[in-house]
């Protein structure tokens, strides 16, 4: 991590399984207004393609993310992100453990996982994501084994929460 303060960037699955869990925007309307008082602030962000995934829901969340989280979902079309992006999937290709549809569902268009990372290295963020590391994964890329492979730092929501100071009262 280079100086300045910490930024997060949030995986897809940070979004969802608030909104459609333990953090549903009639219970607890506070998450949402903190992610948006972080990114205003600069430490809270994601990506075009987590947008992507989420617009493909027809719910709450993807209004908020239309009308109130927009601005903060940063382009990936970008020379650093690309370049961080190729390392990324190469480097899935080329672990023999993963099967080769893992490495597909990886490598594709509407997969937003490679890029999560790709960002997080070109622009010195931390991952969040619900996802675990799992050393002998064989049918799935989580997020979690390439951050430690490239040595990207990761946290869950409730980590990054607690860490941006975070009071849900």
């Amino acid at each position: 991590m280079k100086g300045g303060p910490i930024r997060y960037v949030l995986d897809a699955n940070v979004f969802m399984e608030a909104a459609r869990r333990y953090y549903a925007f009639d219970i607890a309307p506070t998450f949402w207004q903190a992610l948006i008082q972080h990114a205003q602030a600069g430490t809270v962000l994601s990506i075009d393609r987590v947008k992507n995934e989420i617009n493909k829901g027809r719910d709450e969340l993807r209004n908020w993310a239309k009308n109130d989280f927009s601005i903060w979902f940063s382009s990936t079309d970008d020379d650093l992100v690309i370049n961080a992006y190729s390392q990324v999937i190469r480097w899935a290709y080329r672990q023999s453990q993963f099967t080769d549809s893992a490495k597909a569902e990886f490598a594709s268009d509407d997969n937003a996982d490679a890029w999560v990372v790709a960002y997080a290295m070109a622009r010195s963020c931390v991952v969040v994501t619900h996802e675990q590391l799992k050393p002998g994964i064989r049918h799935r890329v989580p997020i979690s084994n390439v951050c430690q492979a490239f040595g990207i730092p990761y946290v869950d929501t409730f980590e990054m929460i607690r860490a941006l100071g975070v009071r849900l009262g």
